[in-house]
């Protein structure tokens, strides 16, 4: 089992898999190169970024955050200003710190390679590194993958392991499930909450304080990603001129809380969900719910019905939704994919949904069938949604794809609360058919920008 602290990763926008993976796997590299004992004898370095990665990787921030990885920031400790001026220091001076402390030559033009023509055979988020000596020699060949949320594979690890990208934990959890089914029967058998059940596996993985102070951390980060966005005004970075939005709705709603208008509910979640995804967009802050593009959904289904809480229960509430929509993002990663690149835009906001669905029907104290049913009506009405950024920037439709995705996420919960028998439609069923509609979806709709809106909208 993976831990829900898994899911939530703390990092910075605008994406999971093409900003906090890549850092990621840079940071890596240059680690492998530490252990050698070879880091000292790099006199060059050259990044190819493959498929998805290299197709957006300009607008979604990729070359930097390969960059920032070699020199040893790491994505959840990352300031973006600290970040902004890092690179700028390596583009005036061209050269660059490996780990901080070893100078190299660097041209992130022509050092890094967006090879968009590669397109991988085990994921189409490809990134190979090489460091070579003074006679140039080759001193490290690595290919990696970034599989969205910010999780990262090996080839040798996507090769022998072709089903289940990640690193066991190596640690035997009381309750393991595979399956929404299992989840459920394991519910049934203890007479334990989802929350309760993945809790007890947590506690195998760590002090419960620890994982109890995690979740809150995570909160918080949410939280703060909220307030930022609420107070942030001006155009988005990237060319699109797309304005904030969400600072003009905050106003709005600030300045008649006691409206009785029953329609309000939206503009508290568009206005949660927009700050979430426009901070996103200008490579701020954020947590990966499960990846940065569909990082406002969660956040914003939670700031609003835990607003009005006293802080105690509000803490509480939150940790449950965060446990509970954890367990579902576990099965998605276990079972199909939360990468953009491999099952469209469905794969990540209609994850979020789905996940933000169960988490509110368990803040609404559903039962854990109920919970499923939540979810799976989430999933359900996001089937076959394409990733199609304009001008592969994570702004044009994905800020407001959040905001609706968190509106839906409430309604499947209501729907889910109305009964409390099982579904004609399985959680398991609906994984199975995103996965299987995402392998059928024609490459240029997965996080490509080479189909739908990308290509019908000019981006100027």
């Amino acid at each position: 089992m993976l831990s829900v602290l898994d899911i939530f990763r703390i990092g910075i926008g605008p994406s999971s898999s093409h900003t906090v993976g890549p850092m990621r796997i840079s940071s890596m590299f240059i680690k492998q190169l530490r252990r050698s004992k070879k880091l000292e004898q790099v006199a060059r370095l050259h990044i190819e970024l493959q498929g998805s990665l290299a197709l957006t990787g300009v607008g979604h921030g990729t070359v930097d955050a390969a960059t920032l990885g070699l020199i040893d920031f790491v994505p959840d400790q990352t300031d973006p200003d600290k970040a902004k001026a890092a690179i700028a220091a390596v583009r005036d001076s061209g050269s660059i710190a490996l780990a901080g402390r070893h100078e190299i030559a660097f041209d992130m033009g022509s050092d890094i390679d967006l090879a968009g023509h590669v397109i991988p055979e085990l994921h189409p988020n490809g990134m190979r590194l090489r460091a070579y000596n003074a006679a140039n020699a080759v001193l490290s060949d690595q290919t990696h993958y970034s599989t969205g949320g910010g999780f990262v594979a090996s080839e040798r690890q996507l090769k022998t392991r072709p089903k289940k990208d990640q690193i066991a934990v190596g640690v035997t959890v009381p309750h393991p499930f595979g399956s929404a089914a299992e989840l459920l029967e394991l519910c049934a058998q203890t007479g334990l909450s989802i929350e309760q059940l993945v809790l007890a596996n947590e506690d195998a993985m760590r002090p419960r304080a620890k994982t109890e102070a995690g979740l809150d951390r995570i909160a918080e980060a949410m939280d703060q990603c909220i307030d930022r966005g609420l107070s942030q005004t001006g155009e988005l970075p990237g060319g699109l001129k797309v304005r904030r939005r969400a600072p003009e709705l905050w106003q709005g709603l600030q300045a008649s809380p006691l409206s009785n208008e029953r329609e309000q509910l939206f503009d508290w979640l568009n206005c949660f969900a927009m700050a979430v995804n426009e901070e996103n967009a200008a490579g701020g802050r954020v947590v990966t719910a499960p990846t940065n593009g569909a990082a406002g959904i969660i956040p914003a289904v939670m700031r609003h019905y835990c607003k009005d809480a006293d802080e105690r229960d509000c803490k509480l509430a939150r940790r449950s939704m965060l446990l509970t929509s954890g367990a579902i993002g576990l099965l998605y990663k276990q079972r199909a994919s939360i990468s953009g690149a491999e099952m469209g835009c469905q794969g990540e906001v209609g994850v979020a949904c789905s996940m933000a669905a169960g988490g509110l029907a368990a803040l609404w104290r559903g039962t854990p069938t109920q919970v499923a049913s939540a979810a799976e009506i989430g999933m359900e009405h996001n089937l076959g949604l394409t990733c199609d950024p304009v001008g592969g920037l994570v702004q044009v439709p994905c800020i407001e794809r959040n905001a609706i995705g968190a509106v839906k996420a409430v309604n499947a919960a209501r729907l889910a609360l109305h009964r409390d028998e099982a579904t004609m439609v399985s959680l398991d069923q609906v994984i199975e058919t995103m996965r299987q509609t995402g392998l059928d979806m024609s490459t240029k709709y997965k996080e490509t920008s080479q189909g739908g809106l990308a290509v019908n909208v000019v981006a100027c």
